[in-house]
């Protein structure tokens, strides 16, 4: 997936340029946008088109109006804000097809900037319907891609798109995601740690499965712990548990022994009667829970063992957190991994969706070698599976 065209490879002078870029970003109450960071994600790419001459029309989805147009998933209000940060004026266009759209497109002039309307106002587009893509199409002469989040949904703009426009390039931010979670799965520096969290196993089975092939370490916190201590004879109390996975989180250990894989798990937690910020914690002497609690966090010595595996890594992976960081009282395994890969020489990658808002909540983004941007798209590419958006672009000579 590492062979593909990049936007420096493309003639953009002249050229009416679809790019696909993930704008979907929270908005406040007022309509404005909430959090930028993934708009600002992409501002190299469309600097870089803009500079080179291109006409640059951007799609994007935004939320999830299953097919309908409605007013709260519009992309209008992201169009000033781009505009602010290009220090350039950017179209809104009524919608991301039809007559108007491509009247407002055959009157644009190099660097123009034109931002489509919602794609998902259009139920074809997640069905990825051949005739939507032709009319999407027709807006342009090359494309590119450069929304790593919906790299992993084979959707009109990002994968049937891609078989019309040629040729079919990576963007800047697409390329680089590629590059570290790539690079980290194919020919990763070693020791390779990888740190597993969040609160199920069968979510992360396909992901455990894959690195077992790949890591040298592997550090399981989270409420998918539970599940794995439970088929190694531990008491887990009230523990967040999967009764029906046990069978298979004891196959995986087996699996773990059986490659020289060192798979670790807690030894020790901290525990609550109830999942409230306020309930009374403490800390067990060792991996068992008592019957009137449930286990919330990891306990300082797993802290301790994980840091010391951390410290002595070349890479480091991290997807899920160690606990329920959202409340104070149980955010410290998840606070402190979080510091002791900032502080690491290693190359830190991490994957997407909770880790990112737990880095973002210790404020140690700008410590990280790399941030995805993509929760279940760096989720699948560390199952080992092909993305569709990124399968579809054109091959390097």
């Amino acid at each position: 997936m590492l062979n593909k065209c990049s936007v420096t490879d493309l003639e953009l002078r002249g050229k009416r340029v679809f790019c696909r870029v993930d704008f979907n970003v929270p908005l406040n109450d007022d309509g404005t946008v909430a959090d930028d960071s993934r708009i600002v994600a992409s501002l190299p790419t469309i600097r870089y088109i803009m500079a080179q001459g291109g006409r640059l029309i951007l799609a994007s989805h935004l939320g999830r109006p299953k097919g309908v147009r409605k007013p709260e998933f519009s992309l209008a209000p992201v169009a000033p804000h781009l505009a602010e940060l290009l220090g350039h004026p950017v179209t809104m266009a009524p919608d991301c097809i039809g007559a108007e759209v491509e009247e407002l497109i055959a009157n644009m002039a190099d660097g123009d900037v034109i931002l489509l309307e919602n794609l998902r106002f259009h139920p074809e587009e997640e069905k990825n319907a051949p005739e939507f893509c032709a009319q999407l199409a027709r807006l342009a002469d090359v494309y590119v891609n450069d929304a790593f989040g919906t790299a992993h949904r084979a959707h009109a703009s990002t994968e049937g798109i891609a078989h019309l426009l040629k040729p079919a390039a990576a963007g800047f931010l697409l390329a680089e995601e590629l590059e570290y979670l790539g690079k980290a799965l194919e020919n990763p520096k070693r020791p390779f740690v990888a740190i597993l969290g969040g609160a199920k196993v069968r979510d992360k089975i396909p992901v455990i499965t894959n690195l077992l092939n790949k890591v040298d370490t592997l550090l399981i916190g989270g409420g998918m712990a539970y599940t794995f201590l439970h088929a190694q004879g531990f008491e887990v109390g009230k523990s967040l548990l999967e009764q029906d996975q046990v069978e298979l989180a004891a196959s995986l250990l087996k699996q773990a022994e059986a490659k020289g894989v060192k798979l670790k798990l807690p030894v020790d937690h901290i525990a609550a009667p109830e999942f409230s910020n306020d309930a009374p914690l403490q800390i067990t002497a060792d991996a068992n829970i008592p019957p009137s609690c449930m286990g919330l966090d990891i306990g300082p010595e797993t802290l301790k063992l994980y840091t010391d595996v951390i410290k002595q890594a070349a890479t480091v992976v991290w997807n899920g957190p160690m606990g329920v960081f959202e409340m104070d009282n149980f955010a410290r395994g998840t606070m402190e991994v979080a510091r002791v890969m900032a502080n690491s020489a290693a190359t830190t990658i991490i994957g997407g969706g909770d880790s990112v808002a737990a880095v973002n909540k210790a404020g140690l983004n700008a410590a990280m070698t790399h941030i995805s941007t993509g929760g279940g798209a760096s989720l699948e590419l560390l199952e080992g599976k092909t993305l569709p958006g990124v399968a579809a672009l054109t091959d390097k000579e």
